[in-house]
């Protein structure tokens, strides 16, 4: 079974496939030193350590009723997986939990550098004490940088269809913590139910603030809802899926070289693109523009960033040069200063060049 055949199979089983032997990314695309841009920390929680976690809360669950949450049909029953999922993180010890067990799987991945979306919005509409919570993703973090060399930052994340006020806190958070590893802002959720121009105000406050800015655009809304998010002044666009739909936007993003994060098996698994062969990745990639490969929500979607990238080669003809031009891309396009992407590049560039 082929790489575009498993991902129509439940993220449960995919993994199982692919953790059977059924096809393992080769030595070329394992090795190769990438960065992600795109990746939920709630939607990078598999399901066993997320039995670890119900069982610490004093829950009797075994892996198959665990798995059965990371189970959706379609866009919106995926939202609905993910807050599932996202309900079992409680406490800081938690999310010092998970932010470790991530960096110990980008690491497996050859990742050197994440920037990871934290649902801040979430957090704050479970009226969570976020300031524990941020103490223990930053423990997190740390300890992972320590054991793992794993460079991380934090991007907060807004849920949109909240609205504004709820995401204008949201963004002063980001503010508060902008000075430890906090680097933007972003807003994701319903997109057509809340589209970019609603938040205009927030995101020039960010931006005056120094923060960095995202959007999830284009997603599942049209291609104007991404001329939406560059209006915000959005430096880097999450999926962007619609833009093939207009010519002049893939013109603006190829002459401006606005990074794409593009999340091919995310698509494919919310149905927001029907089939592998439909997904524009190649065309955008031919037509100039520039985009990188990432898994927005590996856990929910059975997949990682190395399966990406071979499901990129086996699908769409993506050659090994390719690969490494996608994967300086990832260190081109992130928010790391100048200084610390310059040394990350320099260690590009050297394994690359093996």
């Amino acid at each position: 079974m082929n790489l575009a055949a498993l991902a129509n199979l439940e993220p449960a089983i995919y993994n199982r496939e692919i953790m059977n032997g059924a096809h393992p990314p080769n030595a070329f695309i394992r090795q190769l030193p990438k960065a992600e841009l795109h990746l939920h920390l709630e939607g990078g929680v598999e399901p066993p350590t997320l039995l670890e976690l119900r069982k610490q809360h004093g829950e009797s669950t075994t892996l198959a009723e665990t798995e059965a949450l990371y189970r959706y049909n379609d866009f919106a029953s995926f939202l609905m997986a993910f807050k599932e999922v996202s309900a079992h993180l409680r406490g800081p010890e938690d999310y010092e939990f998970v932010a470790y067990r991530l960096m110990q799987q980008l690491k497996e991945e050859t990742v050197l550098h994440a920037e990871v979306y934290v649902a801040v919005g979430v957090c704050l509409y479970r009226k969570q004490d976020f300031a524990a919570i941020f103490e223990g993703l930053e423990r997190g973090r740390a300890r992972g940088a320590r054991d793992f060399g794993v460079s991380l930052l934090w991007i907060f994340d807004a849920t949109r269809h909240f609205g504004v006020e709820e995401a204008q806190k949201v963004f002063e958070l980001a503010v508060r913590y902008k000075d430890r590893h906090v680097v933007g802002v972003g807003i994701g959720g319903d997109e057509v139910k809340a589209p970019p121009e609603l938040f205009r105000g927030i995101y020039a406050y960010a931006e005056d603030h120094g923060l960095r800015l995202t959007a999830h655009a284009g997603e599942t809304g049209p291609a104007e809802s991404i001329w939406g998010a560059l209006n915000l002044h959005a430096e880097r666009i999450g999926h962007g899926l619609s833009a093939a739909q207009d010519p002049d936007l893939i013109e603006e993003l190829a002459y401006r070289q606005i990074p794409v994060e593009i999340c091919v098996t995310s698509n494919l698994r919310t149905g927001c693109c029907k089939r592998a062969a439909e997904h524009p990745v190649k065309n955008y990639f031919d037509q100039g523009m520039m985009i990188t490969l990432n898994t927005d929500d590996p856990a929910l979607f059975g997949t990682s960033l190395a399966r990406e990238y071979q499901f990129a080669q086996e699908t769409y003809g993506f050659t090994d040069e390719h690969l490494r031009e996608l994967a300086r891309n990832s260190f081109e396009a992130s928010f790391l200063p100048a200084e610390k992407k310059l040394e990350l590049l320099s260690l590009f560039d050297a394994a690359a060049a093996r």
